[in-house]
């Protein structure tokens, strides 16, 4: 939760106060689940920049997508992250982002990779303040499902 002066904020307030609605949970591309807690973590699958069951863009950074549009997937993936761990557990459980894990589909000389993965952290940082600093790994890959731009991976830990 965050505060603000007296006021408590749950991440649902959070999200309703900064206007954004979570999506649907995007359904699995194969044999595998949206997100999968032990113990007192949520870990979500991989999570493609996915907007009403369709990718907006396909590509690789470097090569017809931007930095800018890389950052905006991002954000979107991180979206994604959170509806899969609000539909197991309820979002309003989550104390803090443990990790964060964003690969970028990009071509070799693309350099930009944390840029990129920052429009996931940022968002994270909106929603849970101080709770949504993470550790991360930004990693550049030659492919991704769906030919993708961008895939998050979250690890949280709930109460």
């Amino acid at each position: 939760m965050r505060r603000y002066g007296e006021l408590v904020l749950t991440p649902t307030a959070r999200l309703a106060e900064l206007g954004i609605t979570l999506p649907q949970v995007v359904p699995p591309l194969a044999a595998y689940v949206p997100a999968s807690r032990t113990g007192s973590l949520v870990y979500t699958a991989g999570q493609l920049p996915m907007v009403e069951g369709k990718l907006p863009q396909t590509g690789k950074l470097g090569a017809g997508v931007s930095a800018e549009e890389g950052y905006a997937h991002a954000r979107q993936c991180a979206l994604n992250g959170l509806a899969a761990v609000d539909a197991l557990v309820g979002l309003d459980r989550v104390v803090r982002v443990v990790k964060v894990v964003g690969f970028v589909a990009c071509e070799p000389s693309f350099t930009a990779h944390p840029k990129v993965v920052n429009g996931a952290s940022d968002l994270l940082g909106e929603v849970f303040g101080d709770a949504g600093k993470h550790a991360r790994s930004a990693v550049g890959v030659a492919s991704l499902p769906l030919d993708a731009p961008v895939e998050v991976e979250l690890i949280v830990e709930i109460s």
